[in-house]
């Protein structure tokens, strides 16, 4: 991989860091908290995540488009904001995050994170168009018994893009974003992926398919330009275990290059998809030092290459 992860202590953090992470906690909690388990088996809470979500778009000045996600138990819905490119509006880079959580769960980390972030990277490009098109997408039914099936919202979203001839160029899955830990042994891998990476979760993984290889160096290279925060990142086979876990398989199977951003889930964090997963185990602060890199590394795909 590009450039060299960050293994300095962390610097203070600066005021856009600090205020990204009010607005982190804010989100995960509401969405977490208030609202808690959102998904098909409990349809008012997942209507209650989808009208909060429409409504901090539309406080943060973009207009959300429902799209219909049929499934045997009922009807969910991806929610879309574009940003018109303004040189290259044809150029689509795609930031996605799934706003279910599993049955039983509350889903605080898996993935009010990701979910959160989506909004704080969409707030931060709100009335300052890129060279590219940016859509920010909220997907729904990412989880069991949906996942990897052709009622997953991603997989929907992916398909109609492919179908309508969409040039995504990019695509970003925010999953998982804010367990951190510096202990030794805090981070596990399936085998043999251990042998060459780091003992400590303290980082954020940047995971593509072998396809997305050319995505997953220019994404490692731009995060670690812009942000002073450690980042692993990997090209592996699809079948590994995680490394398609999520919103860019489906880009996948649709021909696009996707990575996934994430603590790496199961592999550190123990209150995946347990009941336990509540607002109170997330590390806002440094969540919030990797949207804010995350920033970066979106405003330099937006640019042509």
């Amino acid at each position: 991989m590009p450039g060299k992860s960050w293994s300095d202590p962390l610097p203070p953090m600066d005021s856009q860091q600090t205020s990204t992470s009010a607005q982190l906690r804010r989100d995960v909690e509401h969405l977490a908290g208030t609202i808690g388990e959102r998904n098909l088996f409990t349809m008012s809470n997942l209507k209650n995540a989808a009208a909060y979500l429409e409504s901090r778009f539309k406080e943060i000045g973009l207009a959300s488009v429902r799209q219909a996600v049929p499934a045997k138990v009922g009807t969910g819905h991806n929610l879309e904001v574009e940003i018109r490119g303004a040189t290259r509006p044809e150029e689509i880079v795609v930031v996605g995050a799934h706003y279910d959580s599993v049955f039983g769960c509350p889903g605080a980390n898996d993935n009010a994170t990701g979910t959160a972030a989506l909004l704080a990277l969409a707030a931060s490009f709100a009335g300052h168009p890129q060279d590219r098109t940016l859509r920010f997408v909220a997907f729904v039914n990412e989880e069991t018994p949906f996942f990897m099936s052709g009622e997953m919202g991603s997989r929907v979203y992916a398909k109609r893009c492919r179908e309508k001839g969409d040039n995504i160029v990019a695509m970003l899955s925010l999953e998982t974003l804010g367990c951190y830990s510096d202990r030794d042994g805090s981070q596990r891998y399936p085998f043999p992926v251990g042998l060459f990476y780091p003992s400590q979760g303290n980082f954020v993984g940047i995971v593509g398919n072998l396809g997305s290889r050319s995505l997953v160096r220019r994404v490692v290279s731009s995060f670690r330009t812009h942000a002073q925060f450690p980042s692993q990142g990997a090209a592996l086979p699809s079948w590994l275990p995680g490394v398609g876990w999520s919103d860019h398989e489906s880009f996948w199977n649709e021909g696009y290059s996707a990575v996934m951003l994430t603590d790496t889930a199961p592999f550190r964090y123990r209150h995946y998809h347990l009941e336990s997963d509540t607002p109170d185990k997330i590390d806002y602060d440094r969540c919030a030092r990797v949207v804010v890199g995350v920033r970066e590394v979106i405003a330099d795909l937006s640019s042509p290459d």
